[in-house]
């Protein structure tokens, strides 16, 4: 339950930050103002000796995190994905934290997958090895099916997961309401947004059936891209904590010489694996947000493997087109366009001038082409862009931002496989295809076509609407004043701050 009674947990978090030396390090980072670094002083502090101690050979960040324990690992691991939010410096940092932690026992595991599927374990595998893979929210184990002789992958959660992460989730809300409420600069950033998209993420892993079902939309969606594949999710024996799908191996992406020695072509695989991931991002609006090389590998037909399926990026229809649209226009160094397409899509406000923001991305983009060929990051460029755009006023768009991540993520890959890779050579025919099919003559009809099935479902309502939209314009609500309540809230986390520490010393007498 969400609420002030969370102090207990940020008060433990701040000890933490203090105690290994990370609180100044992400104070820093999200730029905060005095009102905030004094909040987050006060609860971290006077406390100093709660704080967890932490790994001293990692760098203070992620020794905090790692020392706070698996939501706040996982946590991290999304921030990382946020250089928007804490700096590409701190983001960098966080991408190196590791999600793995000791394997609990099979036996355990054997209970778990009983309790889910309602069939003794020995009933349903004629093997269940030990754990193969073991990271803070579940493990994994390699069993087979006993009815088919079939091997399979079963990814079982961890005992108790479920309550741990709701409550550090909750004080994840509370910190975020603070932040909000005492950085207003900080809200163009959205905090909460952040968190919700976080719990968001987190659900979905801990959910192991809306796993599976991304899976298998996933699945759906690429079932004809040829040279990648995806093991296939066995219903039967899948459940909210029980997971089981088809067991594929093959070589490891990050591994050049496995790849060499099964004859792999690693220039073919690097622009695959770019293509791959444009056409899914562009096309079906559905992608992989974690395409990093621990999660494909190579089967020995060549096919690429993709696995973990619990961080999925969507993108609607509409800001595809203008994604699309702004690396088509980069790639014809149309910067006039991509400006205009900004402002069409109302990232933009209006009253900023279009030419001198055509000029900002002309900026952006022509060091970039007069790189040398294997150079040239889209993933930069992206980076770069949100730079610019932010000066102008635009809003920070959490898809976009995943988009980017996982951009620069797969460039990673692919340079990996093949150095000297042309990545606008690779990516143009994908982004001009998708131009040409969503913004042509037949993209025009079917617009049209479902613009009159909305009108003519919502066609008895449509005066009420517009009558309500008008009136609501007409009265705007007043403006809110926040500060007086700023420093009330300021003072009771104060004095409740004051109150946890006698507690808590009470606590240690009694």
């Amino acid at each position: 339950m969400r609420g002030p009674h969370n102090i207990i947990r940020l008060i433990r978090t701040g000890a933490t930050l203090e105690r290994t030396g990370a609180m100044n390090v992400v104070l820093d980072a999200f730029e905060a103002p005095k009102a905030l670094r004094f909040v987050a002083k006060a609860l971290g502090k006077p406390f100093f000796w709660l704080g967890y101690k932490g790994d001293p050979s990692m760098p203070p960040a992620t020794r905090a995190l790692t020392a706070l324990g698996p939501a706040y690992i996982k946590f991290g691991q999304v921030l990382s994905t946020r250089p928007d939010v804490v700096g590409e410096e701190m983001a960098l940092q966080l991408r190196v934290l590791q999600d793995k932690l000791p394997p609990f026992p099979v036996e355990e595991a054997k209970a778990e997958v009983e309790r889910a599927l309602g069939y003794p374990t020995d009933t349903i595998f004629s093997s269940f090895s030990e754990p193969v893979a073991a990271a803070s929210i579940a493990q994994v184990h390699k069993a087979t099916l006993a009815s088919t002789g079939e091997d399979v992958a079963v990814k079982v959660l961890r005992p108790g997961i479920e309550r741990a992460f709701t409550k550090d989730v909750d004080a994840f809300y509370l910190a975020a309401q603070i932040v909000d409420l005492f950085a207003p600069g900080a809200r163009r950033l959205r905090p909460i947004d952040v968190i919700e998209h976080f719990d968001g993420v987190v659900q979905g892993e801990l959910d192991l059936r809306l796993e599976s079902s991304a899976a298998g939309e996933f699945a759906a969606n690429t079932k004809d891209d040829a040279g990648f594949a995806l093991p296939m999710i066995r219903w039967d024996f899948s459940a909210r904590r029980v997971m089981t799908l088809d067991w594929m191996d093959g070589a490891p992406m990050g591994d050049n010489a496995a790849l060499d020695a099964a004859g792999h072509d690693r220039v073919d695989l690097s622009e695959r694996v770019l293509k791959l991931f444009l056409l899914h991002a562009l096309r079906d609006g559905y992608f992989h947000g974690d395409m990093h090389q621990g999660n494909l590998k190579v089967a020995a037909n060549g096919d690429i493997i993709a696995y973990d399926f619990g961080i999925m990026g969507h993108i609607d229809e509409y800001t595809r087109r203008v994604y699309a649209e702004i690396l088509f226009g980069f790639i014809r160094k149309d910067y006039k366009r991509v400006a205009e397409v900004h402002f069409e899509a109302g990232y933009v406000p209006a009253d900023k001038d279009v030419d001198e923001f055509a000029r900002a991305l002309r900026a952006v983009g022509e060091p970039i082409f007069g790189m040398d060929a294997s150079k040239i990051s889209m993933g930069r460029l992206l980076s770069y862009l949100f730079e610019v755009t932010e000066r102008f006023g635009m809003e920070t768009r959490t898809e976009l931002i995943l988009l980017q991540r996982t951009m620069v993520v797969v460039e990673g890959v692919a340079r990996s496989l093949n150095p000297n890779m042309n990545i606008w050579q690779v990516a143009a025919p994908v982004v001009t295809d998708y131009i040409q099919k969503s913004i042509g003559p037949k993209a025009i009809v079917t617009d049209l076509y479902k613009t009159a099935r909305v009108l003519t479902r919502f066609g008895p309502r449509l005066p009420r609407l517009v009558e309500a939209a008008l009136i609501a314009q007409s009265n705007p609500p007043p403006p809110q004043r926040t500060g007086f309540w700023r420093w009330i809230i300021m003072s009771a986390l104060t004095g409740a701050a004051i109150g946890a520490f006698v507690t808590l010393l009470f606590a240690l007498l009694d």
